[in-house]
């Protein structure tokens, strides 16, 4: 049984920085591609960042350069460091794994709450 489990979520002041965890089992998760999506309030969900089994990423135009993905075979675990965060960046943040045949596996999601 997949299972995607999120944290690291939280409340940050603008500029700050966050490093949001997603904790994978029930697949093999080396040869699956991973991704971070993000629903802000009223606002339909949104990608956010990709990084694929041999380690290649992509981004959203308005997260490159601020948000960081990586992942952890080892661990079985996918990383989003956000830094410069801003209020905009609100949002529940999920985690996403996709396979190659493109079955897709979704967490329950982290809050993100970027206010002074």
């Amino acid at each position: 049984q997949v299972h995607l489990v999120e944290s690291g979520g939280g409340l940050v002041q603008p500029g700050g920085s966050l490093r949001l965890s997603c904790a994978a089992s029930g697949f093999t998760f080396s040869s699956y591609a991973m991704s971070w999506y993000r629903q802000a309030p009223g606002k339909e969900r949104e990608f956010v960042a990709a990084i694929t089994s041999a380690g290649g990423t992509n981004y959203a135009d308005s997260m490159e350069g601020r948000f960081t993905i990586s992942r952890d075979n080892a661990k079985n675990t996918v990383y989003l460091q956000m830094n410069s965060l801003k209020p905009e960046d609100t949002a529940v943040y999920y985690c996403k794994a996709v396979a190659r045949s493109g079955a897709a596996f979704w967490g329950q999601g982290t809050q993100v709450t970027v206010s002074s």
